[in-house]
């Protein structure tokens, strides 16, 4: 049977390319996205998050969600975030995420309902558990679970694509999605709900190549040739700010996290730890897991590796499922 999931996404590049993955498998049933500022602001999340769906053909219903984090900006003595520009053989700058997928506008609109709100509402009356599949910061959810902390008893499990042990990308010690709001994370950790941590040391081992984007070429469906295009880009700006071990690779994080809900052994060395979020100086944002055995329960499961070839064939496969071209 398909499993229940929500997602809560940035998107994006790598969050489209996990959008289309959750859209298309089979043994996903994904009831509703929800939007959070993070890769790009609330707006251009959004915005692309409707295009994806449209041009899918789906009709999933979005909610936009918050725009900025619940604490983290309301002082001025956080760590500040220290981006590397990457550029072309031309000189210009590459980005990661540009502000709008290449994919045609829309006039789909988001729910009239907001994000968290919406968390609230459908978990509080959900007649079976749901997954939550998180990619982006996690101020949303952050939010939800302070106002109904109850929620979690029909939460089956989180899946956060964020943090790291022995990886970083964004300051010396922190990823991106927890570093944006690592109080929300901490909140998250506290409630008591299932937790599943996708980091940068599983989405880094299970990376794709230059190869892996001629084969999503060679299914030539449109999901399978716009992850080619979103991935290859993704590729051009590793290549110059952050090589992987295996050349012309990037990794394609959120796809990973989705991958995880449809068959959980993509994740490799999965373990229960007791994982806490720093929360100021060079430790904001930092997945800290306590490795006194015996000491302290876990609290969370943490992917210490990826395995991409399974990764690679199980896009493959999904995206087999998409419009033929």
């Amino acid at each position: 049977m398909a499993r229940k999931v929500i997602m809560d996404v940035d998107t994006g590049s790598d969050d489209a390319v996990a959008i289309m993955a959750a859209m298309l498998s089979p043994d996903i049933d994904l009831k509703a996205i929800c939007t959070v500022w993070g890769n790009l602001d609330i707006e251009h999340t959004t915005d692309n998050t409707l295009r994806l769906v449209d041009a899918m053909g789906g009709d999933i219903p979005v909610y936009k969600g918050c725009h900025t984090a619940m604490v983290k900006y309301l002082v001025d003595d956080r760590v500040p975030q220290k981006r590397r520009i990457a550029l072309d053989a031309d000189g210009n700058e590459i980005r990661m995420h540009e502000p709008e997928l290449k994919i045609p506008k829309t006039d789909r609109k988001p729910e009239d309902m907001h994000a968290v709100l919406f968390y609230i509402d459908y978990l509080k009356n959900a007649q079976e558990p749901v997954t939550l599949v998180a990619v982006g910061p996690l101020t949303n959810l952050g939010h939800a679970l302070r106002i109904a902390p109850e929620i979690t008893k029909n939460i089956e499990e989180i899946v956060i694509m964020g943090g790291g042990d022995k990886e970083a990308n964004i300051t010396i010690n922190a990823e991106a999605n927890i570093w944006h709001d690592p109080e929300a994370a901490q909140i998250i950790l506290d409630s008591g709900a299932k937790v599943v941590w996708v980091p940068l040391d599983a989405t880094h081992a299970a990376c794709l190549t230059l190869d892996d984007c001629k084969k999503f070429r060679e299914i030539n469906t449109f999901p399978s040739n716009f992850a080619a295009d979103l991935t290859e880009g993704r590729i051009a700006v590793h290549n110059v700010t952050q090589p992987l071990d295996v050349p012309n690779a990037a990794a394609v994080h959120d796809a990973l996290a989705v991958c995880y809900v449809i068959d959980p052994t993509v994740l490799v060395d999965l373990k229960p730890v007791r994982c806490f979020i720093g929360l100021k100086d060079l430790t904001e944002g930092e997945t800290i897991i306590d490795r006194r055995e015996g000491i302290i329960e876990p609290n969370c499961y943490f992917a210490f590796s990826g395995d991409r070839f399974k990764f690679s064939d199980m896009l493959c496969e999904i995206f087999k499922l998409g419009k033929q071209l």
